[in-house]
């Protein structure tokens, strides 16, 4: 069974909302299946005067960064904070701190190799005239920290603190960020309320992911705070039943591989009989992460099939197309 997922009504977009004393949300207008309702940019910190901090300026959208600007108007921001490169996340960072004269913080760039697999698996899958799965984009090419920051960092504002944990899996520059003086952990990709995470290889890796689900259990956070959706009060609970249900779909994944090799196609028909077709790719990317991190764990090995005469591929689209086997 899946994760008791948390929902929340669309919010009001580009208005500023105080969502706990010291947090405030303002959020974007750009609802997708990935992005839920939109992205949440927070700020941290008094709600009028004195110094503030911003945790994921959010998308290339002109409305959204002057809905920020606006939000903290007559304030200093301090600190922008980036959980992690995707498009959703990173880029308006670059107005906010041209507006504001900001230090950004973040874990690093987009890996360039994760970058050209996202666009080679678009443009295979554009000229096959199918809808690409294409996760949360190619990644936020022209996002560089002005300070790199990494696990067990502290970074002090005006009267709070930040610790920084590095928490990859989702992708590899993912961070997540603990505001002590409410017990509340943003939470970035990691753990989101209304779904699931989704790990796209290469640079996602489940079994990161899964390791970084485990840490947070021992962690004293109360609540944590997603970019997407609402928050979540009773998180340890929650966190529990994300390992859970990872845990259960790779059992049934090497069962599904035990009397021989499959592909990927033919698994998730198996295991996921019951939900719609039109859902199905997005079920294999959840069976492809699965089968990637058994490979890492030196548990299951892909078998390539011959490409056809004028196609080439690259190890993650071969990956697809291959027959996949216990060793």
């Amino acid at each position: 069974m899946p994760p008791e997922f948390h929902f929340e009504d669309p919010p009001p977009y580009g208005v500023v909302e105080q969502v706990s004393p010291m947090v405030r949300r303002v959020v974007a207008n750009n609802p997708s299946k990935f992005t839920y309702h939109g992205t949440g940019t927070f700020i941290v910190g008094p709600p009028s005067g004195g110094e503030v901090s911003i945790v994921d300026a959010g998308p290339d959208d002109d409305l959204h960064v002057a809905a920020v600007l606006q939000a903290v108007e007559g304030q200093r921001v301090t600190h922008l904070l980036v959980t992690h490169t995707h498009p959703d996340h990173s880029p308006a960072t670059t107005a906010v701190r041209e507006a504001t004269g900001a230090t950004t913080f973040g874990f690093g760039p987009h890996p360039p190799e994760a970058v050209i697999a996202h666009e080679n698996r678009v443009r295979r899958a554009l000229e096959a005239g199918e809808e690409p799965e294409d996760g949360e984009g190619a990644g936020d090419r022209d996002f560089v920290p002005d300070v790199v920051v990494g696990d067990g960092d502290v970074l002090d504002g005006d009267g709070y603190g930040f610790e920084v944990l590095h928490t990859p899996g989702h992708i590899s520059n993912h961070l997540c960020f603990a505001l002590r003086e409410e017990s509340t952990l943003f939470t970035g990709d990691h753990v989101m309320g209304w779904s699931t995470t989704v790990v796209p290889a290469p640079d996602g890796d489940l079994n990161d992911y899964l390791a970084n689900l485990r840490r947070l259990l021992s962690r004293p956070e109360t609540t944590y705070r997603p970019t997407h959706g609402p928050p979540l009060t009773n998180p340890t609970r929650y966190v529990r039943s994300l390992i859970s249900h990872r845990e259960m779909r790779e059992h049934q994944i090497v069962a599904a591989l035990a009397n021989g090799p499959r592909d990927i196609r033919s698994i998730v028909t198996d295991l996921y009989a019951d939900i719609h077709v039109d859902l199905h790719k997005a079920a294999a990317a959840s069976v492809h992460s699965h089968l990637v991190a058994l490979s890492r764990a030196g548990r299951a090995v892909a078998e390539p099939k011959e490409a056809d005469d004028n196609e080439t591929r690259d190890g993650v689209e071969e990956d697809w197309k291959a027959d996949w086997r216990l060793t």
